[in-house]
């Protein structure tokens, strides 16, 4: 049976946007999007360039990246995206691993409290501890107390625009926003040796909800109150819902966050999915109902902004009114 349609002429290939083009003038496709012969585009730390409608991309191994942000939102150094909202001390992430006498160089501890009357937590301090040096990052701060055993490991700090930088000797960069927003980076050579609530970093996320146990969980309550630094903490026993709890913040909550889904991010849409930091911002923006109501959504959206800067896609979505900066004050 015949079908009608249009087909290139011999030699000719189809580019997508209804035109015939040679072999080597074929266009890429990246997230949906088309990219012409030629054009780069980064992928994490790599540049990929089109060529002949195949990427070709450089082959560096990339720095893993632990987000911590809001009330209780996680992104594992693998990309797997959970809430757990546990008041107490948890470890984020640490090279001591199986054995108990195995032996590390480095945890990072984060203090979860409570924020609003709703029982969802965020990360209000974080504890660094490199070799016999420990610092606490509390109230904008930090404090270096040092301890009598274990290996010296050198660091530096930065101020970075709103992030304070920790940057250490034995490839560990902490970059922390004062308030209730983390990042952990690792060289590669942590692949697959760290555990805690930011994952193992395998480039699995599949098994990232590894409990202190080296079981694996499905359950992120489970999973979570595994990382627990004291027992006398009680364990989080079921996942809090706050727009179900303050009905009358949640159509505020959704008008606030739909910047995230909106035209203002658009360019990001396709290069990183909104829709679980919508999720999260709704979240947020709900639970945050003893003050600091716009600090927790303009959280929430720069978490979405951050990684859309990863992605190589810059918005510039803060204005006057929607989460100023004053930037001659952090200059």
């Amino acid at each position: 049976e015949c079908v009608s349609g249009c087909v290139c002429p011999e030699g000719l290939y189809d580019n997508g946007k209804g035109g015939c083009v040679e072999k080597k003038d074929c266009p890429c496709i990246h997230n949906k999007q088309w990219y012409s012969s030629g054009q780069k585009i980064k992928v994490d730390c790599n540049t990929c360039t089109c060529q002949k409608g195949v990427w070709s991309c450089t082959e560096h191994v990339c720095y893993g990246t632990c987000t911590i942000y809001g009330s209780g939102h996680y992104i594992t150094f693998d990309g797997k995206f959970y809430d757990f909202d546990g008041k107490c001390e948890y470890v984020a992430t640490q090279d001591y691993c199986g054995d108990k006498n195995s032996s590390g160089s480095f945890s990072v501890i984060t203090e979860n409290v409570l924020c609003g009357t709703t029982g969802v937590t965020c990360s209000k301090s974080i504890k660094m501890f490199l070799g016999k040096t420990e610092l606490k990052l509390k109230d904008k701060d930090y404090k270096e107390t040092q301890r009598h055993i274990g290996d010296d490991i050198r660091y530096g700090n930065r101020t970075v625009g709103l992030y304070l930088v920790i940057e250490t000797s034995n490839g560990l960069i902490l970059i922390w926003d004062k308030k209730t927003t983390v990042f952990i980076k690792l060289t590669p050579n942590y692949k697959g040796k760290v555990c805690g609530l930011c994952g193992n970093f395998d480039d699995k996320s599949n098994n990232d909800f590894t409990t202190r146990n080296g079981l694996q969980e499905t359950n992120a309550l489970e999973f979570g109150n595994s990382w627990k630094q004291s027992l006398t903490c009680a364990d989080v026993t079921q996942e809090i819902k706050p727009c179900e709890m303050k009905p009358h913040r949640k159509s505020w909550a959704e008008k606030e966050c739909q910047i995230i889904q909106s035209d203002v991010f658009t360019i990001c849409h396709s290069k990183v999915d909104p829709k679980p930091f919508y999720e999260a911002c709704v979240h947020d923006a709900c639970s945050c109902d003893s003050g600091g109501d716009c600090e927790c959504f303009c959280s929430a959206v720069a978490a979405y902004a951050q990684e859309c800067i990863k992605a190589e896609a810059c918005v510039f979505w803060r204005t006057p009114d929607i989460c100023p900066i004053f930037c001659d004050y952090y200059n």
